[in-house]
Protein backbone atom coordinates (compact mmCIF):
# COMPACT_ATOMS: atom_id res chain seq x y z
CA UNK A 1 0.00 0.00 0.00
CA UNK A 2 2.66 2.75 0.55
CA UNK A 3 4.61 1.83 -2.19
CA UNK A 4 1.19 2.43 -4.41
CA UNK A 5 0.80 5.50 -2.50
CA UNK A 6 4.18 6.82 -3.06
CA UNK A 7 4.15 5.86 -6.67
CA UNK A 8 0.77 7.78 -7.33
CA UNK A 9 2.37 10.44 -5.82
CA UNK A 10 5.58 10.68 -7.66
CA UNK A 11 3.39 10.36 -10.85
CA UNK A 12 1.24 12.96 -10.26
CA UNK A 13 4.08 15.24 -9.08
CA UNK A 14 5.30 14.47 -12.50
CA UNK A 15 2.17 15.08 -14.53
CA UNK A 16 1.91 18.76 -12.65
CA UNK A 17 5.45 19.51 -13.86
CA UNK A 18 4.34 18.61 -17.56
CA UNK A 19 1.32 20.27 -17.58
CA UNK A 20 3.07 23.32 -16.56
CA UNK A 21 5.49 22.83 -18.90
CA UNK A 22 2.32 22.87 -21.88
CA UNK A 23 1.05 26.20 -20.78
CA UNK A 24 4.61 28.09 -20.13
CA UNK A 25 5.76 27.11 -23.50
CA UNK A 26 2.15 27.90 -25.05
CA UNK A 27 2.81 31.55 -23.02
CA UNK A 28 6.28 31.78 -25.14
CA UNK A 29 4.83 30.97 -28.04
CA UNK A 30 1.92 33.91 -27.64
CA UNK A 31 4.09 36.64 -26.77
CA UNK A 32 6.74 35.04 -30.36
CA UNK A 33 3.26 35.65 -31.98
CA UNK A 34 2.50 38.72 -30.38
CA UNK A 35 5.79 39.90 -31.62
CA UNK A 36 5.45 38.68 -34.93
CA UNK A 37 2.27 40.91 -35.23
CA UNK A 38 3.98 44.09 -34.38
CA UNK A 39 7.03 43.26 -36.80
CA UNK A 40 4.43 42.81 -39.48
CA UNK A 41 2.50 45.86 -38.29
CA UNK A 42 6.04 48.23 -38.56
CA UNK A 43 6.25 46.67 -42.02
CA UNK A 44 3.05 48.06 -43.28
CA UNK A 45 4.02 51.44 -41.70
CA UNK A 46 7.27 51.38 -43.26
CA UNK A 47 5.69 50.27 -46.62
CA UNK A 48 3.20 52.76 -46.29
CA UNK A 49 5.59 55.66 -45.68
CA UNK A 50 7.36 54.80 -48.99
CA UNK A 51 4.61 54.89 -50.95
CA UNK A 52 3.58 58.25 -49.63
CA UNK A 53 6.75 59.68 -50.03
CA UNK A 54 6.78 58.20 -54.04
CA UNK A 55 3.69 59.75 -54.65
CA UNK A 56 4.41 63.30 -53.11
CA UNK A 57 7.95 63.07 -54.85
CA UNK A 58 6.27 61.76 -57.96
CA UNK A 59 3.87 64.99 -58.21
CA UNK A 60 6.21 67.30 -57.10
CA UNK A 61 6.38 69.87 -59.90
CA UNK A 62 9.32 69.83 -62.58
CA UNK A 63 12.14 72.90 -62.47
CA UNK A 64 10.58 73.99 -65.89
CA UNK A 65 8.82 77.27 -67.56
CA UNK A 66 5.52 75.60 -67.41
CA UNK A 67 5.48 74.09 -63.85
CA UNK A 68 6.56 77.95 -62.45
CA UNK A 69 3.89 79.69 -64.34
CA UNK A 70 1.24 77.12 -62.60
CA UNK A 71 2.61 78.04 -59.30
CA UNK A 72 1.60 82.26 -59.54
CA UNK A 73 -2.25 79.71 -59.16
CA UNK A 74 -3.21 79.60 -55.45
CA UNK A 75 -4.67 76.26 -56.12
CA UNK A 76 -1.25 74.82 -57.11
CA UNK A 77 0.86 76.37 -54.29
CA UNK A 78 -2.25 74.51 -52.10
CA UNK A 79 -1.25 71.50 -54.36
CA UNK A 80 2.30 72.11 -53.68
CA UNK A 81 2.07 72.78 -49.80
CA UNK A 82 -0.34 69.28 -49.40
CA UNK A 83 2.26 67.06 -51.25
CA UNK A 84 4.61 68.97 -48.28
CA UNK A 85 2.39 67.53 -45.70
CA UNK A 86 2.29 64.35 -46.73
CA UNK A 87 5.75 63.96 -46.64
CA UNK A 88 5.69 65.46 -42.82
CA UNK A 89 2.65 62.63 -42.86
CA UNK A 90 4.93 59.43 -44.09
CA UNK A 91 7.57 60.76 -42.05
CA UNK A 92 5.40 60.61 -38.78
CA UNK A 93 4.49 56.83 -40.05
CA UNK A 94 8.35 55.78 -39.73
CA UNK A 95 8.63 57.06 -37.09
CA UNK A 96 5.61 54.97 -35.65
CA UNK A 97 7.70 52.03 -37.30
CA UNK A 98 10.48 53.13 -35.62
CA UNK A 99 9.19 53.19 -32.40
CA UNK A 100 7.58 50.24 -32.44
CA UNK A 101 10.78 48.17 -33.27
CA UNK A 102 12.76 49.91 -30.64
CA UNK A 103 10.16 50.25 -27.94
CA UNK A 104 8.92 46.54 -28.14
CA UNK A 105 9.71 44.45 -31.25
CA UNK A 106 13.29 44.59 -29.57
CA UNK A 107 12.49 44.32 -26.16
CA UNK A 108 10.02 41.24 -26.45
CA UNK A 109 13.03 39.29 -28.30
CA UNK A 110 15.37 40.19 -26.03
CA UNK A 111 12.42 39.37 -22.81
CA UNK A 112 11.51 36.42 -25.02
CA UNK A 113 15.67 34.80 -24.79
CA UNK A 114 15.28 35.59 -21.29
CA UNK A 115 11.96 34.08 -20.58
CA UNK A 116 13.05 30.67 -22.02
CA UNK A 117 15.94 30.65 -20.24
CA UNK A 118 14.35 31.09 -16.79
CA UNK A 119 12.18 28.38 -17.80
CA UNK A 120 14.29 25.76 -18.76
CA UNK A 121 16.04 26.56 -15.16
CA UNK A 122 12.86 26.36 -13.63
CA UNK A 123 11.90 22.98 -15.00
CA UNK A 124 15.57 22.09 -14.66
CA UNK A 125 15.14 21.89 -10.77
CA UNK A 126 12.10 20.90 -10.45
CA UNK A 127 12.77 17.66 -12.31
CA UNK A 128 16.38 17.45 -10.67
CA UNK A 129 14.61 17.10 -7.29
CA UNK A 130 11.99 14.67 -8.10
CA UNK A 131 14.58 12.74 -9.13
CA UNK A 132 16.39 13.43 -6.38
CA UNK A 133 13.25 11.85 -4.15
CA UNK A 134 12.58 9.07 -6.64
CA UNK A 135 16.18 7.47 -6.14
CA UNK A 136 15.69 8.36 -1.77
CA UNK A 137 12.92 5.63 -2.31
CA UNK A 138 14.58 3.64 -4.48
CA UNK A 139 17.47 3.73 -2.02
CA UNK A 140 14.58 3.31 0.90
CA UNK A 141 13.08 0.37 -0.79
CA UNK A 142 16.38 -1.32 -0.91
CA UNK A 143 17.50 -0.83 2.74
CA UNK A 144 14.03 -2.14 3.91
CA UNK A 145 14.58 -5.41 1.46
CA UNK A 146 18.22 -5.71 2.68
CA UNK A 147 16.57 -6.35 6.21
CA UNK A 148 13.94 -8.03 5.69
CA UNK A 149 16.38 -10.82 3.71
CA UNK A 150 18.69 -10.61 6.75
CA UNK A 151 16.08 -11.12 9.19
CA UNK A 152 14.39 -14.23 7.13
CA UNK A 153 18.30 -15.49 7.03
CA UNK A 154 18.60 -15.08 11.09
CA UNK A 155 15.16 -17.39 11.92
CA UNK A 156 16.66 -19.34 9.61
CA UNK A 157 20.59 -20.06 11.19
CA UNK A 158 19.18 -19.66 15.01
CA UNK A 159 16.02 -22.72 13.22
CA UNK A 160 19.44 -24.56 12.25
CA UNK A 161 21.26 -24.11 15.20
CA UNK A 162 18.29 -25.33 17.29
CA UNK A 163 18.03 -28.29 15.65
CA UNK A 164 21.66 -29.50 16.05
CA UNK A 165 21.67 -28.98 19.60
CA UNK A 166 18.72 -30.59 19.89
CA UNK A 167 20.44 -33.67 18.22
CA UNK A 168 22.94 -36.04 20.19
CA UNK A 169 24.45 -37.27 17.22
CA UNK A 170 26.15 -33.82 16.47
CA UNK A 171 29.44 -33.13 17.54
CA UNK A 172 29.94 -30.44 19.88
CA UNK A 173 32.10 -28.62 17.09
CA UNK A 174 29.24 -28.52 14.63
CA UNK A 175 26.92 -27.24 17.34
CA UNK A 176 29.26 -24.53 18.31
CA UNK A 177 29.76 -23.77 14.67
CA UNK A 178 25.77 -23.76 14.01
CA UNK A 179 25.67 -21.20 17.17
CA UNK A 180 28.35 -18.95 15.52
CA UNK A 181 26.68 -18.98 12.28
CA UNK A 182 23.43 -17.77 13.76
CA UNK A 183 24.62 -15.05 16.17
CA UNK A 184 26.54 -13.47 12.79
CA UNK A 185 23.12 -13.67 11.09
CA UNK A 186 21.37 -11.60 14.19
CA UNK A 187 24.04 -9.45 13.99
CA UNK A 188 23.46 -8.47 10.64
CA UNK A 189 19.72 -8.68 10.74
CA UNK A 190 20.61 -5.73 13.73
CA UNK A 191 22.82 -3.52 11.22
CA UNK A 192 20.70 -3.87 8.61
CA UNK A 193 17.59 -2.83 11.27
CA UNK A 194 19.77 0.32 11.64
CA UNK A 195 20.83 1.08 8.82
CA UNK A 196 17.07 0.93 7.54
CA UNK A 197 15.70 3.19 10.60
CA UNK A 198 18.61 5.76 9.73
CA UNK A 199 17.43 5.80 6.02
CA UNK A 200 13.88 5.65 6.54
CA UNK A 201 14.45 9.16 8.99
CA UNK A 202 16.44 10.53 6.50
CA UNK A 203 14.16 9.59 3.77
CA UNK A 204 10.94 11.46 5.45
CA UNK A 205 12.91 14.45 6.16
CA UNK A 206 13.88 14.54 2.83
CA UNK A 207 10.31 14.13 1.67
CA UNK A 208 8.71 16.41 3.93
CA UNK A 209 11.40 18.71 2.08
CA UNK A 210 10.37 18.25 -1.29
CA UNK A 211 6.79 18.09 -0.97
CA UNK A 212 6.54 21.62 1.40
CA UNK A 213 9.13 23.49 0.65
CA UNK A 214 10.60 22.78 -2.51
CA UNK A 215 7.99 21.83 -4.81
CA UNK A 216 6.34 24.59 -3.66
CA UNK A 217 9.11 27.06 -3.96
CA UNK A 218 9.27 26.05 -7.94
CA UNK A 219 5.92 26.15 -8.45
CA UNK A 220 5.87 29.69 -6.83
CA UNK A 221 9.02 30.39 -9.19
CA UNK A 222 7.00 28.77 -12.01
CA UNK A 223 4.14 31.21 -11.28
CA UNK A 224 6.31 34.68 -10.93
CA UNK A 225 7.65 33.87 -14.33
CA UNK A 226 4.19 33.68 -15.95
CA UNK A 227 2.50 36.75 -13.97
CA UNK A 228 5.57 38.59 -15.26
CA UNK A 229 5.33 37.72 -18.93
CA UNK A 230 1.66 38.56 -18.74
CA UNK A 231 2.18 41.87 -17.18
CA UNK A 232 5.12 42.50 -19.66
CA UNK A 233 2.81 41.50 -22.82
CA UNK A 234 0.00 44.20 -21.04
CA UNK A 235 2.64 46.94 -21.13
CA UNK A 236 3.80 46.44 -25.08
CA UNK A 237 0.14 46.32 -25.89
CA UNK A 238 0.14 49.10 -23.89
CA UNK A 239 2.89 50.80 -25.68
CA UNK A 240 1.88 49.79 -29.06
CA UNK A 241 -0.98 52.41 -28.47
CA UNK A 242 0.74 55.11 -27.37
CA UNK A 243 3.34 55.02 -30.09
CA UNK A 244 -0.30 55.60 -32.66
CA UNK A 245 -1.36 58.54 -29.96
CA UNK A 246 2.38 59.95 -29.84
CA UNK A 247 2.10 61.32 -33.88
CA UNK A 248 -1.77 62.24 -33.26
CA UNK A 249 -0.45 65.71 -32.55
CA UNK A 250 1.87 66.20 -35.70
CA UNK A 251 -0.66 64.35 -37.87
CA UNK A 252 -3.35 66.56 -37.12
CA UNK A 253 -0.89 69.41 -37.64
CA UNK A 254 -0.23 67.99 -41.44
CA UNK A 255 -3.94 67.74 -41.89
CA UNK A 256 -4.54 71.19 -40.32
CA UNK A 257 -1.78 72.32 -42.77
CA UNK A 258 -3.71 70.64 -45.82
CA UNK A 259 -7.08 72.26 -44.66
CA UNK A 260 -5.45 75.77 -44.73
CA UNK A 261 -4.07 75.09 -48.35
CA UNK A 262 -7.26 74.24 -49.44
CA UNK A 263 -8.88 77.28 -47.57
CA UNK A 264 -6.34 79.60 -49.14
CA UNK A 265 -7.27 79.05 -53.08
CA UNK A 266 -8.89 81.88 -54.20
CA UNK A 267 -10.77 81.07 -58.13
CA UNK A 268 -11.37 84.92 -58.86
CA UNK A 269 -7.66 86.02 -58.00
CA UNK A 270 -6.86 82.62 -59.95
CA UNK A 271 -9.06 84.02 -63.04
CA UNK A 272 -8.13 87.62 -62.77
CA UNK A 273 -4.20 85.87 -63.18
CA UNK A 274 -5.52 84.08 -66.29
CA UNK A 275 -7.11 87.44 -67.60
CA UNK A 276 -4.32 88.90 -66.94
CA UNK A 277 -1.73 86.78 -68.64
CA UNK A 278 -3.46 86.45 -71.87
CA UNK A 279 -5.63 89.69 -72.48
CA UNK A 280 -4.31 91.35 -75.68
CA UNK A 281 -5.67 94.69 -75.44
CA UNK A 282 -6.49 95.22 -79.08
CA UNK A 283 -9.88 97.49 -79.64
CA UNK A 284 -12.89 95.22 -81.14
CA UNK A 285 -12.38 95.64 -84.84
CA UNK A 286 -15.69 97.73 -86.34
CA UNK A 287 -18.60 96.89 -89.21
CA UNK A 288 -16.80 95.37 -92.26
CA UNK A 289 -18.43 97.46 -95.27
CA UNK A 290 -19.80 95.51 -98.49
CA UNK A 291 -18.20 95.53 -101.94
CA UNK A 292 -19.12 94.24 -104.85
CA UNK A 293 -17.30 94.08 -107.89
CA UNK A 294 -19.68 92.71 -110.43
CA UNK A 295 -19.50 89.38 -112.06
CA UNK A 296 -17.14 89.21 -114.51
CA UNK A 297 -14.79 89.79 -111.51
CA UNK A 298 -16.11 86.62 -110.20
CA UNK A 299 -16.20 84.84 -113.23
CA UNK A 300 -12.47 85.27 -113.54
CA UNK A 301 -11.94 84.07 -109.65
CA UNK A 302 -13.11 81.36 -110.28
CA UNK A 303 -11.81 80.00 -113.69
CA UNK A 304 -8.14 80.76 -111.50
CA UNK A 305 -9.00 79.30 -108.55
CA UNK A 306 -10.14 75.80 -110.76
CA UNK A 307 -6.83 76.19 -112.79
CA UNK A 308 -4.86 76.45 -109.73
CA UNK A 309 -6.76 73.72 -107.76
CA UNK A 310 -6.08 71.19 -110.96
CA UNK A 311 -2.30 72.32 -110.87
CA UNK A 312 -1.30 71.24 -107.93
CA UNK A 313 -3.60 68.43 -107.66
CA UNK A 314 -1.06 66.52 -110.06
CA UNK A 315 2.21 66.89 -107.91
CA UNK A 316 0.67 65.67 -105.19
CA UNK A 317 -1.13 62.87 -106.98
CA UNK A 318 2.68 62.10 -108.28
CA UNK A 319 4.48 62.70 -104.83
CA UNK A 320 2.09 60.25 -102.95
CA UNK A 321 2.50 57.53 -106.02
CA UNK A 322 6.59 58.22 -105.10
CA UNK A 323 6.31 57.52 -101.49
CA UNK A 324 4.40 54.18 -102.26
CA UNK A 325 6.74 53.05 -104.29
CA UNK A 326 9.77 52.39 -101.59
CA UNK A 327 7.97 50.03 -99.56
CA UNK A 328 7.47 47.88 -102.40
CA UNK A 329 10.68 47.54 -104.05
CA UNK A 330 11.98 43.84 -104.63
CA UNK A 331 15.03 43.48 -102.77
CA UNK A 332 17.35 40.40 -103.38
CA UNK A 333 17.25 37.47 -101.37
CA UNK A 334 19.45 35.74 -102.60
CA UNK A 335 23.19 35.29 -101.16
CA UNK A 336 25.16 37.93 -102.95
CA UNK A 337 28.50 38.57 -103.68
CA UNK A 338 31.13 37.92 -100.57
CA UNK A 339 32.18 41.92 -100.71
CA UNK A 340 28.50 42.94 -100.16
CA UNK A 341 28.26 45.01 -102.99
CA UNK A 342 25.20 44.59 -104.06
CA UNK A 343 23.90 46.54 -101.02
CA UNK A 344 23.34 50.15 -100.19
CA UNK A 345 26.56 51.64 -98.92
CA UNK A 346 25.25 52.08 -95.21
CA UNK A 347 24.23 48.90 -94.94
CA UNK A 348 27.11 47.18 -97.01
CA UNK A 349 29.45 49.53 -94.34
CA UNK A 350 27.59 47.49 -91.36
CA UNK A 351 27.89 44.16 -92.88
CA UNK A 352 31.43 44.18 -93.38
CA UNK A 353 32.48 45.47 -89.85
CA UNK A 354 30.19 42.55 -88.77
CA UNK A 355 32.27 40.25 -90.64
CA UNK A 356 35.30 41.15 -89.33
CA UNK A 357 34.08 41.03 -85.55
CA UNK A 358 32.83 37.57 -85.99
CA UNK A 359 36.68 36.90 -87.85
CA UNK A 360 38.28 38.79 -85.36
CA UNK A 361 36.57 36.84 -82.50
CA UNK A 362 37.51 33.35 -84.47
CA UNK A 363 40.97 34.52 -84.57
CA UNK A 364 40.66 35.69 -81.19
CA UNK A 365 39.68 32.11 -79.61
CA UNK A 366 42.73 30.26 -81.76
CA UNK A 367 45.23 32.58 -80.37
CA UNK A 368 43.89 31.67 -76.95
CA UNK A 369 44.46 27.98 -78.14
CA UNK A 370 47.61 28.70 -79.03
CA UNK A 371 48.47 30.29 -76.05
CA UNK A 372 47.01 27.71 -73.51
CA UNK A 373 48.41 24.89 -75.70
CA UNK A 374 51.97 26.87 -75.52
CA UNK A 375 51.90 27.02 -71.90
CA UNK A 376 50.80 23.18 -71.38
CA UNK A 377 53.50 22.67 -74.11
CA UNK A 378 56.02 24.29 -71.56
CA UNK A 379 54.99 22.95 -68.60
CA UNK A 380 55.59 19.33 -70.25
CA UNK A 381 59.15 20.53 -71.09
CA UNK A 382 60.03 21.67 -67.81
CA UNK A 383 58.19 18.10 -66.23
CA UNK A 384 58.30 15.51 -68.94
CA UNK A 385 56.58 13.28 -66.98
CA UNK A 386 53.57 14.63 -67.40
CA UNK A 387 53.51 14.31 -71.00
CA UNK A 388 55.42 14.96 -74.49
CA UNK A 389 56.11 18.29 -75.82
CA UNK A 390 56.11 17.32 -79.25
CA UNK A 391 52.72 15.75 -78.99
CA UNK A 392 51.06 19.52 -79.23
CA UNK A 393 53.32 20.62 -81.90
CA UNK A 394 50.33 18.78 -84.68
CA UNK A 395 47.66 21.15 -83.07
CA UNK A 396 49.79 24.14 -82.58
CA UNK A 397 51.15 24.06 -86.41
CA UNK A 398 47.05 23.28 -87.02
CA UNK A 399 45.96 26.35 -85.35
CA UNK A 400 49.00 28.52 -86.71
CA UNK A 401 47.54 27.82 -90.31
CA UNK A 402 43.70 28.69 -89.01
CA UNK A 403 45.03 32.14 -87.49
CA UNK A 404 47.06 32.28 -90.62
CA UNK A 405 43.77 31.99 -93.02
CA UNK A 406 41.82 34.06 -90.83
CA UNK A 407 43.97 37.11 -90.61
CA UNK A 408 44.12 37.17 -94.77
CA UNK A 409 40.28 37.31 -94.62
CA UNK A 410 40.19 40.17 -92.39
CA UNK A 411 42.63 41.88 -94.10
CA UNK A 412 40.31 41.19 -96.93
CA UNK A 413 37.21 42.61 -95.43
CA UNK A 414 39.45 45.39 -93.95
CA UNK A 415 39.96 46.12 -97.59
CA UNK A 416 36.46 46.38 -98.99
CA UNK A 417 35.52 48.01 -95.52
CA UNK A 418 38.11 50.96 -96.81
CA UNK A 419 36.55 51.33 -99.79
CA UNK A 420 33.65 51.81 -98.82
CA UNK A 421 34.28 54.51 -95.96
CA UNK A 422 37.21 56.46 -98.79
CA UNK A 423 40.16 55.52 -96.83
CA UNK A 424 41.89 52.91 -99.11
CA UNK A 425 45.22 51.40 -97.06
CA UNK A 426 48.31 52.60 -98.95
CA UNK A 427 49.15 49.91 -101.72
CA UNK A 428 53.18 50.47 -101.01
CA UNK A 429 52.58 49.17 -97.20
CA UNK A 430 53.63 45.57 -96.83
CA UNK A 431 50.31 43.43 -96.31
CA UNK A 432 52.00 42.34 -92.69
CA UNK A 433 51.11 46.16 -91.53
CA UNK A 434 47.86 46.03 -92.62
CA UNK A 435 47.11 43.13 -90.18
CA UNK A 436 43.98 43.84 -88.00
CA UNK A 437 45.20 45.16 -84.60
CA UNK A 438 43.33 42.50 -82.68
CA UNK A 439 46.82 40.91 -83.34
CA UNK A 440 49.48 43.42 -82.84
CA UNK A 441 50.15 44.88 -79.23
CA UNK A 442 49.50 48.15 -78.21
CA UNK A 443 53.05 49.20 -78.58
CA UNK A 444 53.99 47.53 -82.07
CA UNK A 445 50.65 48.72 -84.07
CA UNK A 446 50.85 49.53 -87.60
CA UNK A 447 50.47 52.90 -88.02
CA UNK A 448 47.82 52.55 -91.22
CA UNK A 449 45.72 49.80 -89.26
CA UNK A 450 45.76 51.86 -86.23
CA UNK A 451 43.97 54.93 -88.54
CA UNK A 452 41.20 52.51 -90.03
CA UNK A 453 40.51 51.42 -86.30
CA UNK A 454 40.00 54.49 -85.27
CA UNK A 455 38.28 56.01 -88.43
CA UNK A 456 35.85 52.85 -87.43
CA UNK A 457 35.36 53.81 -83.41
CA UNK A 458 33.21 56.86 -84.80
CA UNK A 459 30.81 54.20 -86.31
CA UNK A 460 27.22 54.20 -85.72
CA UNK A 461 27.13 50.84 -85.24
CA UNK A 462 29.60 49.44 -83.19
CA UNK A 463 33.34 50.17 -82.63
CA UNK A 464 36.51 48.56 -83.89
CA UNK A 465 39.52 48.80 -81.15
CA UNK A 466 42.65 46.73 -80.56
CA UNK A 467 42.37 43.68 -78.49
CA UNK A 468 45.71 42.68 -77.51
CA UNK A 469 46.71 39.09 -77.30
CA UNK A 470 48.35 37.39 -74.40
CA UNK A 471 51.90 36.34 -74.46
CA UNK A 472 52.48 32.96 -75.00
CA UNK A 473 53.61 30.91 -71.95
CA UNK A 474 51.10 33.18 -70.18
CA UNK A 475 47.45 32.79 -68.91
CA UNK A 476 44.38 35.12 -70.67
CA UNK A 477 44.58 38.38 -69.18
CA UNK A 478 42.30 41.46 -70.15
CA UNK A 479 42.15 43.63 -72.59
CA UNK A 480 43.04 47.06 -72.38
CA UNK A 481 40.08 47.82 -74.50
CA UNK A 482 37.44 49.82 -72.25
CA UNK A 483 34.78 48.56 -74.66
CA UNK A 484 35.61 45.49 -72.93
CA UNK A 485 35.59 46.32 -69.87
CA UNK A 486 32.19 44.84 -68.81
CA UNK A 487 32.11 41.91 -70.58
CA UNK A 488 35.30 40.64 -68.59
CA UNK A 489 34.15 41.91 -65.29
CA UNK A 490 31.02 39.49 -65.60
CA UNK A 491 33.64 36.58 -66.44
CA UNK A 492 35.77 37.87 -62.93
CA UNK A 493 32.30 36.90 -61.27
CA UNK A 494 32.11 33.36 -62.87
CA UNK A 495 29.92 31.24 -60.60
CA UNK A 496 30.95 27.45 -59.51
CA UNK A 497 30.73 24.42 -62.07
CA UNK A 498 32.48 22.28 -59.30
CA UNK A 499 34.97 21.10 -57.41
CA UNK A 500 38.65 19.81 -57.71
CA UNK A 501 40.82 18.23 -55.72
CA UNK A 502 45.21 19.07 -56.22
CA UNK A 503 47.07 15.80 -56.81
CA UNK A 504 50.52 17.54 -56.75
CA UNK A 505 51.75 20.45 -55.43
CA UNK A 506 52.09 23.29 -58.49
CA UNK A 507 54.22 26.95 -58.26
CA UNK A 508 51.82 29.40 -59.67
CA UNK A 509 54.89 31.86 -61.17
CA UNK A 510 53.27 33.05 -63.85
CA UNK A 511 50.91 35.62 -64.59
CA UNK A 512 47.29 34.28 -64.16
CA UNK A 513 48.28 30.98 -62.65
CA UNK A 514 47.73 30.14 -58.65
CA UNK A 515 49.75 28.21 -56.51
CA UNK A 516 48.28 24.79 -55.21
CA UNK A 517 49.33 22.72 -52.22
CA UNK A 518 48.15 18.76 -52.62
CA UNK A 519 45.67 17.51 -51.27
CA UNK A 520 44.07 21.02 -51.50
CA UNK A 521 39.76 21.77 -52.51
CA UNK A 522 39.16 24.57 -54.76
CA UNK A 523 35.94 25.30 -57.10
CA UNK A 524 36.04 25.33 -60.39
CA UNK A 525 34.71 28.21 -62.68
CA UNK A 526 36.04 27.55 -65.90
CA UNK A 527 36.69 24.15 -67.58
CA UNK A 528 39.91 22.90 -69.87
CA UNK A 529 39.23 24.24 -73.02
CA UNK A 530 41.44 21.78 -74.75
CA UNK A 531 44.42 23.92 -73.50
CA UNK A 532 45.74 22.06 -70.52
CA UNK A 533 44.34 23.97 -68.34
CA UNK A 534 41.70 24.67 -65.50
CA UNK A 535 40.63 27.84 -63.88
CA UNK A 536 40.11 27.63 -60.24
CA UNK A 537 38.87 29.93 -57.33
CA UNK A 538 40.26 29.63 -53.81
CA UNK A 539 38.22 32.38 -52.24
CA UNK A 540 36.49 35.35 -53.54
CA UNK A 541 40.13 36.90 -54.03
CA UNK A 542 42.25 33.71 -55.38
CA UNK A 543 41.79 32.36 -58.52
CA UNK A 544 44.19 31.70 -61.77
CA UNK A 545 44.62 28.52 -64.13
CA UNK A 546 46.44 25.51 -62.68
CA UNK A 547 47.16 22.40 -65.05
CA UNK A 548 44.33 20.12 -65.44
CA UNK A 549 46.57 17.43 -65.14
CA UNK A 550 47.23 18.73 -61.83
CA UNK A 551 44.17 18.38 -60.26
CA UNK A 552 41.25 15.86 -60.15
CA UNK A 553 37.80 17.75 -61.41
CA UNK A 554 34.45 17.15 -60.05
CA UNK A 555 32.17 18.66 -61.87
CA UNK A 556 27.96 19.19 -61.99
CA UNK A 557 25.74 17.32 -63.21
CA UNK A 558 24.67 20.20 -66.29
CA UNK A 559 28.10 21.27 -66.96
CA UNK A 560 29.11 17.45 -67.77
CA UNK A 561 26.48 17.08 -70.13
CA UNK A 562 27.30 20.28 -72.06
CA UNK A 563 30.81 19.27 -71.97
CA UNK A 564 30.18 15.92 -73.45
CA UNK A 565 28.34 17.45 -76.44
CA UNK A 566 31.31 20.12 -76.68
CA UNK A 567 34.03 17.42 -76.78
CA UNK A 568 32.49 15.28 -79.66
CA UNK A 569 31.49 18.52 -81.91
CA UNK A 570 35.36 19.50 -81.44
CA UNK A 571 37.70 15.77 -80.95
CA UNK A 572 40.84 17.57 -80.12
CA UNK A 573 39.70 18.91 -77.00
CA UNK A 574 39.12 15.47 -75.62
Amino acid sequence: MVEEKMGACFTATKDQFDNLEKHTQWGIDFVERYTKFVKERSEIELNYAKQIRNLSKKYQPKKNSREEEESKYSSCRAFLTTLNELQDYAGQHELVAENLTAQIIAELAKYTQELKSERKSHFHDGRKAQQHIENSWKQLEACKRRFERDCKEADRAQQYFEKMDADINVTKADVEKARQQAQMRHQMASDSKGEYSSYLQKFNQEQNDHYYTIIPNIFQKIQDMEEKRIERLGESMRTFAEVDRSILPIVGKCLDGMTKAAESIESKNDSKQVVDSYKSGFEPPGDVEFEDYGQAMKKAVSETSLSNSRGESKPEKSNKRQGKLWPFIKKNKGGGPEDFSHLPPEQRRKKLQAKIDDISKDIQKEVDQRDALTKMKDVYIKNPQMGDPTSLDPRLGEIAQNIDKLQAEVQKFEGWLAEVEGRMPAKSDPPSKRQSAVFETQNNAPPVTNNCAQDRESSPDGSYTEEPSSEPGQPPVKPADPEFDDEFEEEEVLPTIGTCKALYPFEGTNEGTISITEGELLYVIEEDKGDGWTRVRRNEEQEGYVPTSYVEVFLDNNTKELWGSLAMEFPWLS
